[in-house]
């Protein structure tokens, strides 16, 4: 921690003082079971640390970016999985900075409360995946509401969500000068959408990640709904996205982190031919790599957490601490495995759950291919590669 940073020894304690009541048997347990950790999450919104971005006078904390990526980091280096509901906070910052007055005072308090939950964001599809202009759902304005039409995949907690941020197409792509304008965001009440023109069909996975497929017939929105101006989306989305790969990175350095405290522990007790395994280099070495690389992921979090609270330009930073994280934590994971040897595998562990869990994280939100790509064309200035 730099002496610029603040270490936030506050929400810390009080996040890991929560997670201590839901220990690893429990998210085991949830695992196996392919279940969703209803307890737990509800412990945190009674907390109010989902309810961290929304400001006070709409029932909130009024933290920061920083703040709430503290949140997400104990989550995970205490052994749990902010995937359950991290959409939440990522989710928050286009209802907050896009949405009208009438808007925010009509849900950020039901959301602040617990009462409704803000999980889950509507943008990715089968045939575009991350070229996002080029998305088929169309929202078409019909009178007083919108009628869309289309598909979506990969969109998570929507059974444990009663609001969705959607992103669709208002203006054909051949029609608009640009081809980021011409989409727009809605937010949708999934209560009323599902089984009345949304259908919804959950996707098996490696990990215990509850996402779907989402598919659109003729449903209709208010147009009341509508976050900003009709066709700036886009736009709206990406302040979302940047908190999402913001967010993301600090759940890999808490990752990162629980994998380099278990490992640790684990070498210096666990003795072959007369000696700790972490006494020969060959152990150490990964170790120690894993927890530079983690450090140095840290720092870009906070840059870009800074940048992100301060309104600043921050796609760069969020790109980057989302690389490095992802890539630190994967590192440290694979360590961790190697060196718990056969016990690695083991549920009891827990080494393998957290495993899987971290690898997502090399896809998705952004897989570490389209980072290179943007650094390559935005930062370095080399030609566009698609």
């Amino acid at each position: 921690m730099s002496p610029e940073t603040p270490d936030y020894a506050e929400i810390r304690d009080a996040v890991r003082a929560l997670c201590a009541e839901f220990p690893d048997e429990y998210h085991r347990r949830v695992d196996a079971e392919r279940a969703y950790p209803e307890a737990f999450v509800d412990a945190l919104t009674k907390a109010g640390w989902l309810a961290a971005l929304i400001p006070q006078e709409y029932g909130g904390s009024g933290l920061g970016l920083a703040e709430a990526s503290v949140i997400m980091e104990e989550i995970n280096r205490s052994g749990g999985n902010s995937g359950a509901c991290h959409g939440q906070m990522y989710n928050m910052g286009t209802l907050l900075r896009h949405g009208s007055e009438a808007q925010k005072r009509q849900w950020l308090p039901k959301i602040a409360s617990g009462e409704l939950r803000l999980q889950s964001m509507g943008v990715t599809e089968p045939t575009t995946g991350t070229d996002t202009t080029k998305i088929r759902t169309v929202a078409q304005r019909r009178g007083d509401r919108y009628v869309v039409n289309g598909q979506k995949v990969w969109i998570s907690r929507v059974q444990h969500s009663e609001l969705m941020i959607l992103l669709a197409r208002t203006t054909p792509l051949a029609e608009v000068a640009k081809k980021s304008e011409g989409m727009s965001i809605f937010l949708v009440d999934l209560r009323e959408a599902v089984g009345h023109g949304l259908t919804v069909r959950p996707i098996p996975n490696m990990v215990n990640h509850e996402t779907n497929e989402l598919f659109f017939e003729n449903l209709e929105i208010p147009a009341e709904q509508l976050i900003g101006t009709e066709g700036q989306g886009f736009r709206y989305i990406l302040d979302g996205l940047n908190a999402e790969r913001t967010l993301i990175a600090a759940e890999c350095i808490g990752d990162g982190r629980w994998f380099i405290d278990r490992v640790s522990a684990y070498v210096k007790d666990r003795v072959v031919f007369g000696r700790p395994i972490g006494q020969n280099q060959g152990v150490q070495f990964p170790i120690a790599e894993a927890h530079i690389e983690v450090e140095a992921a840290d720092l870009m979090r906070w840059e870009a957490c800074r940048r992100f609270d301060a309104r600043q330009p921050c796609g760069t930073q969020a790109n980057l601490a989302k690389y490095l994280a992802a890539k630190a934590s994967w590192e440290a994971a694979n360590a961790c495995l190697q060196f718990h040897g056969g016990f690695g595998f083991a549920c009891e562990y827990d080494v393998e759950r957290k495993f899987r869990e971290t690898r997502l994280y090399q896809v998705a939100p952004i897989s570490t291919n389209l980072i290179l790509s943007y650094v390559a064309e935005h930062v370095l200035g080399l030609p566009r590669s698609f």
